[in-house]
């Protein structure tokens, strides 16, 4: 296999020029992008009969060599002899021709150029790790622990009902799927696909929109009846509003009035700290909510919630994205996942909204539900 390499020569600088070298790395040997530590079979003598020694063995032996600050402590990394792998990096020199290594004390140091061709080598074996990672999985089917992170209400009515399938198309995954409201980070956590509403502002993440969602206001037949509908967004003053206390910004309900987009004073006494609290809230009859359309579409459908203020709606449309670290080259695992969620979730209809409001309107020919709606709505007891 050939790459390009970045050769320090004292004349000219830098420059670039195509190498072979020999792909034998082990899982073993990628520890990391500095300590691929390789072994006697990957790494050539440097004195088994003056053959010419391959330019990415001197290169990992370098950067180890750079990481242990000895010749002896390197050696005992790659299982070859101190004078074995002083002659690797004096060959190293010579291809160079510079040194990369203070001598002159008692512990080596990286020259100068040293450090800046370190760099330089770093990079190159992080992409060879890569490149030989993202082969090797191209070859097997998707394996090992994904780590998931979603928000409850977008995890518990979304992604948990899909498990089991994706399960039974990739038995060797296994799931750890965490579920919280507030936004964890990715690093720090392990996370391996998160699910957010909004894409990530952070360029190293990777942002795949799986569908789109919309927030509605909405209330339980049971208030409506009990207290009666706003006709207007600024008769929600008036009413129990059922808010956040985590947010202030989810507690900013916006409205298109007179033309303009504008939010409105709420009443109400309730808070919680999660979108789920507020929708049990809302289905007991407590207040009334504005939660997302994946939250509470299911309740809209069948009848246990009623959309408000439609038409006051200001089409304020938000994706949801599955965020995921941006590696060169993406495990098959996330990559499956994300495709599987993008089939299954494309589909989603956060506009059915609206429709369900006219019904509740009472549109001529509607289904008894409906009508039954349309009369608390109206104030009609019944």
């Amino acid at each position: 296999m050939a790459a390009d390499v970045l050769l320090l020569n004292a004349e000219s600088g830098w420059s670039r020029v195509s190498v072979r070298f020999l792909l034998t790395t082990s899982p073993s040997d990628q520890e990391n992008c500095f300590n691929p530590a390789p072994s006697r079979s990957s790494v050539a003598s440097a004195g088994e009969g003056g053959e010419p020694m391959d330019r990415i063995d001197k290169l990992r032996v370098f950067a180890i060599v750079a990481r242990a600050g000895s010749f002896s402590a390197a050696a005992r990394q790659v299982n070859l002899t101190p004078s074995a792998v002083s002659k690797m990096i004096n060959r190293l020199e010579e291809d160079v021709a510079v040194a990369l290594f203070d001598r002159s004390t008692k512990t080596l140091s990286l020259t100068v150029e040293g450090s800046t061709y370190l760099d330089c080598v770093n990079r190159v074996l992080s992409d060879l790790e890569e490149t030989e990672r993202q082969l090797a999985e191209q070859k097997t089917v998707p394996r090992g622990r994904l780590r998931i992170s979603s928000s409850i209400p977008i995890g518990v009515r979304h992604i948990q009902p899909l498990i089991p399938k994706f399960n039974s198309q990739f038995p060797d995954v296994e799931i750890d799927l965490n579920l919280a409201d507030n936004v964890v980070d990715l690093v720090e956590q392990s996370i391996d696909v998160a699910i957010r509403v909004g894409e990530s502002q952070d360029s190293s993440f990777i942002a795949r929109k799986l569908c789109n969602s919309r927030r509605v206001v909405a209330a339980s037949p049971d208030y409506i009846r009990r207290f009666g509908a706003p006709r207007r967004p600024e008769e929600l003053v008036e009413h129990e509003c059922l808010k956040f206390n985590m947010k202030r910004a989810l507690n900013e309900w916006p409205f298109l009035i007179d033309g303009a987009v504008q939010s409105v004073q709420l009443g109400g006494k309730y808070t919680a700290n999660n979108g789920e609290t507020i929708r049990h809230l809302a289905l007991s009859g407590v207040g009334i909510a504005r939660l997302a359309w994946f939250q509470i579409g299911h309740d809209v459908a069948e009848g246990r919630l009623v959309p408000l203020l439609e038409e006051f709606h200001p089409n304020d449309i938000q994706g949801v994205y599955a965020i995921f670290f941006g590696h060169r080259f993406v495990s098959s695992r996330v990559r499956s996942f994300v495709d599987f969620l993008i089939d299954n979730l494309s589909g989603e209809r956060p506009f059915l909204g609206g429709r369900y409001y006219r019904q509740a309107l009472g549109s001529p020919g509607e289904a008894a539900a409906h009508a039954a709606r349309l009369a608390l709505v109206n104030g009609d007891p019944r």
